[in-house]
C-alpha cells in the first residue's frame, strides 16, 4: 500500500482574530472523528525566516490510502462543512494531493 497527502495551505483574510484560526485548527482536527478514511491529519504554521510565504500562513495535510479515500473526505458533509466554514475566514487556498515518493541516497 502507498499513501496519498492532501496538502492545503491558507492564507487567512486580513484582520481575522487568532481565536478564529484557532477554532478552524480545532474544526480540522475534528474531521478524523468523523470521517474514517482519513489515516492521519496535521497542520503547522509557517516558520521559515525568509518570508516567501506570499500570506500562506498555514498548512493543513491529510493522509489517505487512495485517491477514492480522498474522494470520499472531499466529498463528506463534515469535510464540506468545515470547508465552507473556512472559506469565511481565509482570502485562498492552494490544495495539493499527491503521492509520496522516497528518495534513496
Amino acid at each position: 500500500m502507498g499513501e496519498i497527502k492532501h496538502i492545503v495551505l491558507v492564507k487567512f483574510k486580513d484582520g481575522t482574530p487568532q481565536s478564529q484560526m484557532d477554532d478552524m485548527v480545532k474544526r480540522f482536527a475534528n474531521l478524523a472523528n468523523v470521517i474514517k478514511p482519513l489515516k492521519s491529519l496535521r497542520w503547522g504554521r509557517d516558520v521559515s525566516t525568509a518570508n516567501m510565504h506570499q500570506g500562506f500562513t498555514h498548512v493543513f495535510e491529510s493522509i489517505f490510502e487512495t485517491m477514492e479515500d480522498v474522494e470520499t473526505y472531499s466529498a463528506h458533509p463534515a469535510h464540506l462543512e468545515f470547508v465552507n466554514h473556512a472559506m469565511t475566514l481565509t482570502d485562498a487556498s492552494i490544495i495539493l494531493d499527491y503521492k509520496p515518493t522516497t528518495v534513496h541516497m
